[in-house]
């Protein structure tokens, strides 16, 4: 199981900082707080963040300014900003220097662990897993290889790419434009072919495939077991 996302709340308001770690401790996250711009540079230093939530009228360094900061940093850990300012102008402002939402104070906490869950599930994509089973048989995309047992399946190059292209994105729908934008020279007719070719090799009964699913007017998708 994949560890929790780690979420850094600065806020130099003490009530803010303390219903936002009690909020989204029990909504799953790793919350750590920072009351001030001096205290969030150290711990970027220490963690690398999920995602941070910035309010943005703070003593001293604003939260605009931080951000601004830690982009030219190089720092890409995506920012929720917060204030107590509603217009238009200062929204824009936020997002210009690099914050990926906005929240005007005050709000409803449901909504803030809506926009935080928007925001991960759109910056935090879990690589895809090195190996994937079907029936049996063992595709290891980093290697290129497929297994059964001690046995090596062959597959031509087409086929390779193919099955990685579709493994990347497993359980998800691929279009035959993208997988052919994979293979030098394929088409999304060819594609057609190298599936009906490479289902032979991956289905336990290549007329009704399990794991090589046709996705009707869009292209294919691989479920492994």
């Amino acid at each position: 199981m994949s560890e929790a996302p780690h979420i850094l709340v600065v806020d130099d308001d003490d009530r803010i900082r303390t219903l936002l770690k009690q909020y989204l401790t029990r909504e799953g996250y790793r919350v750590t707080v920072a009351a001030n711009a001096t205290s969030a540079r150290k711990l970027f230093a220490t963690f690398d963040f999920d995602l941070a939530i910035f309010d943005i009228m703070m003593p001293g360094e604003s939260g605009l300014e931080l951000i601004e900061s830690l982009r030219k940093q190089g720092i890409k850990s995506p920012v929720l900003m917060l204030t107590a300012r509603g217009e238009t102008s200062d929204r824009i402002e936020g997002l210009k220097a690099g914050a990926d939402d906005y929240l005007a104070k005050p709000f409803e906490p449901e909504e803030l662990a809506l926009r935080v869950n928007a925001i991960l599930r759109r910056t935090h994509v879990e690589p895809p897993p090195e190996e994937i089973e079907m029936s049996g048989l063992v595709f290891n995309a980093k290697r290129g290889e497929l297994t059964e047992g001690d046995r090596r399946v062959r597959l031509t190059e087409a086929e390779l790419q193919l099955l990685t292209a579709l493994a990347s994105q497993a359980g998800e729908a691929v279009s035959r434009e993208e997988l052919a934008s994979h293979s030098a020279g394929s088409t999304e007719r060819s594609i057609d072919v190298q599936v009906t070719r490479l289902r032979r090799k991956i289905e336990p009964d290549p007329k009704q495939p399990v794991h090589l699913q046709t996705v009707r007017g869009i292209g294919y998708r691989l479920m492994p077991d």
